[in-house]
């Protein structure tokens, strides 16, 4: 299982490293197509993409650790705190790549066009 484990930590460093690059070469592109703020929106969003799976994966590895190899308490705590660090550390970069708290994404989607006056319906 300590293999299974190394399995995923490549994984989940390989996701970190690659996506960045990809990122920052999808960013590269668009920045080559004259749009500076675009390109570091593409950037931005793409790495902390990457980022986001990237921890996912790590925590998958954390978790079959402490189940299969390393079962003491100790270990059950640490992984307690390696999860609720990770997950406000994800938390706080889907916030930041949606703009919105993701309880609220289905609001922000139906929102009415602000061109609209009130009591009007689209045209």
């Amino acid at each position: 299982m300590e293999r299974v484990v190394q399995g995923f930590e490549i994984a989940g460093v390989a996701i970190l490293v690659v996506g960045s690059l990809l990122a920052f070469v999808s960013a590269a592109f668009g920045l080559r197509g004259g749009g500076g703020r675009a390109a570091y929106q593409r950037a931005r969003q793409g790495v902390g993409r990457a980022i986001l799976l990237g921890l996912e994966v790590l925590i998958i590895a954390d978790i079959v650790l402490t189940i299969t190899v390393d079962r003491t308490f100790d270990s059950a705590l640490t992984l307690g705190l390696i999860v609720l660090v990770r997950t406000f550390l994800s938390f706080s970069l889907e916030v930041e790549l949606e703009g919105t708290l993701p309880w609220r994404r289905g609001l922000t989607d139906k929102r009415p066009d602000a061109a609209v006056s009130v009591g009007e319906g689209p045209a």
